[in-house]
């Protein structure tokens, strides 16, 4: 569904930035979306997103209610949100005014339990489907290079002064972000 209009939603304004730079580095055109954004980068990413030159929207909840984003082909819940109602609003951005959509939510350990409460709301079991080992073995080298890029690129941007036609991604901590303690991961990512 490459070509889709897709919002990703993820719970931190530095998720946002990472990821857009990581689906860029895999081809896709990404565009994030977030409350670090001064309003008119936040209006002109909504414009790249609502006229197609960017098909995906890396957001925040700060996308997830109040925008008029006619059509939107499928949301994508990187980040589980703390808050079931969110998911509610996250979802609703698809699906609209009779057309179909697809929500994809993913899940690990530490959301297990945002994800129960999520089906507990709306009363309803969600769909699981899990991912095929194969599938992910083919597309893991590809993906931990782009995201090696992506990582590299916010820590030479990170606290430098923008230059004009570069992203800003001033104040970045990728490292709080990635959850590594002077260089080394802190046990909730530790293999």
């Amino acid at each position: 569904m490459a070509e889709s209009t897709t919002m990703v939603f993820t719970r931190t304004c530095d998720a946002t930035r990472l990821l857009a730079l990581n689906l860029r580095n895999l081809g896709l055109k990404a565009i994030p979306i977030n409350g670090h954004m001064s309003q008119s980068k936040r209006l002109g990413a909504l414009n790249n997103f609502k006229s197609g030159e960017c098909n995906t929207l890396l957001c925040t909840d700060v996308a997830s209610t109040g925008l008029d984003i006619p059509k939107v082909d499928m949301v994508i819940n990187y980040d589980i949100p703390t808050n079931s109602k969110d998911y509610i609003h996250r979802v609703g951005r698809t699906a609209r005014a009779g057309r179909s959509g697809v929500s994809i939510s993913l899940v690990n350990q530490y959301e297990l339990e945002w994800y129960i409460q999520i089906e507990k709301l709306i009363g309803k079991k969600l769909l699981e489907y899990l991912a095929q080992e194969e599938e992910v073995l083919l597309l893991e080298e590809r993906v931990s290079k782009a995201k090696r890029l992506a990582i590299m690129k916010m820590k030479e941007t990170g606290g430098k002064q923008k230059r004009r036609g570069e992203e800003d991604y001033d104040g970045v901590d990728i490292d709080k972000y990635l959850g590594l303690r002077d260089g080394k991961s802190s046990k909730k990512f530790r293999r």
